[in-house]
């Protein structure tokens, strides 16, 4: 632990094996994420290496698709260590726990990164390069660094390797941009080597949470006021569209996914993303997901878009499509849709109405100002700074809520008051 730092934060990950210290500056006012994890002495190093060897070759792979690969190795490995363990040294109880706890992280974890993915408050977790520092954003302290980093191509390069063949794609130096997402429907963007990147092989990794928020979630840390969300529920009951507004990481995709939930039960909800992030607690939903081409380089073999998505899910007869994120002719689509009477709900990158606006009437949306109407409902959230007992911190707030009645005519029912 760095000297002059304060703790401010410390939470476990993984008992005994990783806990996690958040510290500050006092001069500075950064913060910095500690990862504290149980490594292996020279003796227990070179036990893991000959062990790693034996589990490669024995572990057989399963006949049927297993529900966690995790405890599927843990129970094979532990078996596999109790037959070699005399012929390997001894060693105490402690250290095989170490061992096993390494192996399981390397073989069927992801690697280096694997508490960091354990960590519930991280929501992304991102590597610039070789011997940089890798940062999270974290819930309650937006971006810090931490105190790991890839002090060697070989490593950072077999890592990601490793995440993108964990995602079923290829990687390589003749096609070093992947797009994927990983086991547990997290998103992963790779830049592969030094072909685009002089600092090395980058990545980052959004988090998709098992556990979506609900309303009362978010009203109780402030995001909606009970007056916004008893306002957005009469509006879902009337079948309304909905937009949420906001910049990167502003929260548009959980606010959205929150709203999913006072839908009236029974519904047909068809959801539709490049990369699945929505996760809604509902029976009757279908979700689509678009797909890569299959082909190399641009020939765009195999590749179902967006906007063939948002097609197709008219023939299954929505009561509400979802769009995750509006960016192209997608949104012409969906605009046709609520034209014919379907409930439409969406996402799009913009911090508030007039430049929503202006990107929907623009090329590629291209979207007739006659039809702007047919989304009832924009609302925008973003990232605010916020002193709370003495201590400053960023909150994700709806700031305005409006009504379109009309191109060019609005209405703003609820606006969040920073006094409040």
């Amino acid at each position: 632990m760095p000297k002059g730092l304060k703790v401010v934060d410390k939470y476990p990950l993984y008992e005994p094996f990783s806990h996690v210290v958040i510290v500050q500056n006092p001069k500075t006012g950064e913060h910095k994420y500690i990862l504290d994890e149980l490594q292996l002495d020279p003796l227990e190093r070179g036990v893991y290496n000959r062990i790693l060897e034996i589990l490669l070759a024995e572990i057989e792979s399963p006949k049927e698709e297993i529900a966690d690969p995790r405890k599927f190795f843990a129970e094979e490995a532990k078996k596999i260590v109790d037959k070699y363990r005399i012929s390997l040294g001894w060693l105490p109880d402690v250290s095989w726990y170490k061992i096993l706890y390494h192996a399981e992280r390397d073989l069927v974890g992801f690697g280096k990164i694997d508490p960091l993915m354990r960590d519930p408050n991280i929501e992304d977790i991102s590597c610039d390069g070789v011997t940089k520092p890798v940062y999270v954003w974290h819930r309650n302290y937006e971006s810090i660094e931490t105190n790991l980093e890839f002090q060697s191509d070989e490593v950072l390069d077999n890592t990601v390797v490793k995440l993108v063949h964990m995602a079923g794609k290829h990687v390589s130096t003749a096609f070093p941009i992947v797009d994927a997402s990983l086991p547990g429907k997290h998103r992963l963007a790779v830049c592969y080597r030094r072909e685009i990147t002089p600092f090395g092989t980058a990545f980052t990794i959004r988090k998709f949470r098992e556990d979506p928020y609900s309303i009362i979630d978010l009203i109780n840390i402030g995001t909606f006021s009970e007056e916004m969300a008893a306002y957005l529920w009469m509006c879902l009951e009337n079948r309304s569209s909905i937009m949420v507004l906001g910049g990167t990481a502003a929260g548009k995709t959980t606010a959205l996914n929150t709203l999913t939930c006072l839908i009236k039960p029974g519904s047909k909800i068809i959801t539709i993303e490049e990369t699945a992030e929505l996760n809604l607690p509902l029976e009757n939903w279908v979700s689509l997901i678009a797909r890569q081409s299959y082909g190399l380089g641009g020939s765009g073999v195999g590749e179902v878009a967006l906007f063939d998505l948002v097609k197709t899910s008219m023939r299954h007869r929505p009561d509400i499509l979802v769009v995750g994120e509006v960016r192209g002719q997608e949104a012409y689509v969906l605009f046709q849709a609520l034209a014919t009477g379907h409930g439409g709900m969406c996402t799009m990158h913009a911090e508030n109405l007039g430049s929503a606006i202006k990107r929907l009437t623009q090329k590629p949306m291209d979207i007739s100002p006659a039809y702007i109407p047919l989304m009832n409902i924009v609302f925008s959230i973003q990232r605010v700074h916020l002193t709370k007992n003495n201590e400053k911190r960023a909150y994700r707030r709806v700031i305005t809520v409006n009504e379109i009645e009309d191109y060019e005519n609005y209405r703003i029912p609820c606006k969040w008051n920073p006094a409040k």
